[in-house]
């Protein structure tokens, strides 16, 4: 067994949360913009707007929570 070998759940960590952090930023950009055509089109918005605003809470968390993990490192032998 090699000493500097890490363990692939721990490299793994990483990588779930930038998968959690582009799920979430598709669906800010997707209530954003249904928000936006609510607004516009003169329909009630608010429940999409606080949708929205826990969608972007979620997403600074996360964010917030993957600075504290260390970097990427690649996996994939070639």
């Amino acid at each position: 067994m090699d000493p500097l070998h890490i363990p692939s759940s721990k490299v793994k960590s990483g990588e779930d949360f930038d998968i959690i952090i582009g799920f979430l930023g598709f669906w800010v950009v997707v209530v954003f913009l249904i928000t936006v055509w609510q607004e516009l089109s003169g329909q009630p918005a608010l429940a999409w707007a606080l949708g929205l605003l826990a969608l972007c809470l979620g997403l600074w968390g996360m964010i917030r929570l993957r600075s504290k993990l260390p970097a990427r490192r690649g996996r994939r032998e070639r």
